[in-house]
């Protein structure tokens, strides 16, 4: 007998599109970039667990783009970067010689891995460590040359802990170069009109507006006898 239920339709591709990511809790994806001569391999690796510090964010590129443009010297130079993510920018540093600590909240710290140990050859100096602003800063040296952050500047409530973080890392004739999409809804420019000033000497290095990336660099207003912590 037949059935007397009609024949199923086809799904629409508009409510079930054929698109497996969507449907996946993670994946990795490897870019390629090219800087100062160095072609990097970055793994991405989306998903829930690491939201946003998954992605290689517009503000790293142009900071990366900055420091071959601007011939920044690494060599020799103790520099550490915040909030790190890929960590990209502290891996370029590396391979220009810096000797480079990339932090992030601890749960990125296996993406990090990976890309250092994908990009920098054995012996280079860079070293991966948990660092949670506001908390923990005080683990760390605090006399380093160039203190660095792509995109780091979006939450309000950490403004502060971000502030005491620099403030702390930044040696007495350190440099900070902080690049960050300037986002009007997330107060991105009150941190560096009203917070930053407060203690650094703050310039405007460049502005990409096709971006919308403003890169500064800020300096202590006076000099501070360096403080050394162990470092992690």
């Amino acid at each position: 007998m037949a059935s007397s239920r009609p024949d199923p339709e086809p799904e629409p591709e508009s409510v079930f599109p054929r698109e497996v990511r969507l449907f996946t809790d993670s994946y990795s994806e490897s870019s390629r970039f090219c800087f100062c001569g160095h072609e990097l391999s970055i793994t991405q690796n989306f998903g829930s667990r690491l939201g946003v510090a998954a992605r290689v964010w517009d503000a790293a590129l142009s900071l990366c783009n900055f420091f071959e443009s601007q011939n920044v010297d690494f060599r020799g130079k103790k520099v550490i970067e915040l909030g790190a993510g890929t960590g990209i920018v502290g891996i370029l540093a590396a391979l220009q010689g810096g000797d480079v600590t990339i932090t992030d909240l601890p749960l990125v710290l296996e993406q990090i891995q990976e890309n250092v140990r994908a990009n920098v050859p054995s012996g280079g100096r860079a070293k991966v460590c948990a660092l949670s602003w506001g908390m923990d800063q005080h683990g760390f040296p605090g006399n380093y040359d160039l203190v660095l952050g792509a995109d780091i500047v979006y939450l309000e409530p950490t403004f502060p802990l971000l502030l005491g973080t620099l403030q702390h890392l930044c040696g007495p004739h350190g440099t900070i170069y902080l690049a960050s999409k300037m986002r009007e809804e997330h107060g991105t420019e009150s941190f560096f009109q009203h917070f930053l000033p407060q203690h650094f000497q703050l310039e405007l290095a460049q502005r990409d507006e096709d971006a919308n990336v403003n890169i500064y660099r800020a300096r202590h207003r006076e000099g501070r006898p360096a403080r050394h912590h162990p470092s992690c």
